[in-house]
């Protein structure tokens, strides 16, 4: 059962100048397309993870799910209750109570004035709920000691800040969290831990993650569904297993081909193509044909509708 289910979302932002710049330039209004007619569907107590190059739109659709941000276009319906349109307002909250974000700098998400026990119970007290002992629980729930409850967040290591973040996550007893590169911050002996215990927690409270990274190593260790994103658009989603086996878009073969490989220290191979097109004025048809190997005249003039292959859903005219 979809938990998460996201339908042709769209978000423009408008980046225009000023408007007596526009006059005295006599410049058009600008707008960016941070995330372009994108669908998928997260299962409940499962991890969707969303992958890509910076600036193709993975962190903008984590903040439309949380409700950071409203869709342009489209929709975002968790429990089947669409945060940005519905009219109930005690729906709407339920919802939310059921919603936490782990931010991807464990330090800057932090309050540095608060102690520890305040920042992981503000989400229950915020709502008025009962938080005596609360922080202390978690802690050790997340491999920290209770008595770190009355410390400051300069006082721990960078593991250890993101270890308060999952249980400031936690407190308010969440079904889904979304996790805006919560490694990427930190070191691989580090990522693994933290990797692990959120992979545990899931097992054990039924958690459903949203999982953004650029990093495909830890996307395969945690995932059970990859969606590939470019230039805010889902060019391909499948399992990780036939993701990294069997990649049917010419763009996840190229991140998989520039992706560290153990065992093949000194391999060369060829840098990307080309560079990421201006997403104020993409390119017509298939955002990727300007740097795609397979590129034909149909990939220049028509934008490609995810279809399913093998297993796997893709957009791409060549995919075969």
């Amino acid at each position: 059962m979809a938990l998460v289910s996201v339908a042709n979302l769209t978000r423009i932002f408008d980046v225009s100048k000023p408007w007596l710049n526009r006059v005295i330039e006599r410049r058009e209004k600008a707008f960016l397309t941070a995330v372009s007619d994108v669908s998928f569907d997260i299962e409940e107590r499962s991890v969707y993870a969303l992958v890509g190059e910076s600036g193709s739109g993975k962190s903008t659709i984590g903040k439309i799910l949380v409700g950071l941000l409203p869709p342009s276009q489209g929709s975002v319906r968790i429990r089947d209750v669409d945060l940005a349109r519905e009219r109930d307002a005690a729906r709407v909250d339920a919802v939310r109570a059921d919603i936490q974000m782990i931010f991807q700098d464990p330090y800057a998400s932090l309050n540095p004035r608060w102690r520890v026990r305040d920042i992981i119970v503000e989400p229950v007290a915020a709502r008025g709920g009962n938080t005596k002992g609360m922080a202390e629980k978690l802690l050790e729930q997340v491999g920290l000691s209770a008595r770190d409850a009355g410390k400051f967040p300069h006082e721990f290591s960078g593991g250890q800040r993101q270890r308060i973040c999952i249980a400031r996550a936690l407190a308010s007893e969440p079904k889904l969290i979304v996790c805006d590169e919560p490694t990427s911050a930190l070191d691989v002996s580090v990522q693994a831990q933290v990797l692990n215990l959120m992979s545990d927690l899931k097992d054990d409270l039924g958690l459903t993650y949203l999982f953004i990274s650029h990093d495909l190593t830890v996307v395969q260790h945690i995932s059970d569904k990859v969606g590939v994103l470019y230039l805010g658009r889902l060019v391909e989603e499948a399992a990780p297993g036939e993701l990294f086996d069997d990649p049917k878009h010419p763009y996840t073969q190229m991140l998989l081909e520039a992706a560290p490989k153990l065992g093949e220290f000194g391999r060369e191979v060829d840098p990307p193509k080309g560079e990421i097109p201006d997403p104020i004025n993409p390119p017509p048809g298939c955002a990727y044909h300007p740097r795609c190997p397979l590129a034909e005249d149909i990939c220049r003039k028509e934008r490609p509708e995810m279809r399913r292959l093998r297993g796997a859903r893709v957009a791409c005219h060549m995919a075969e």
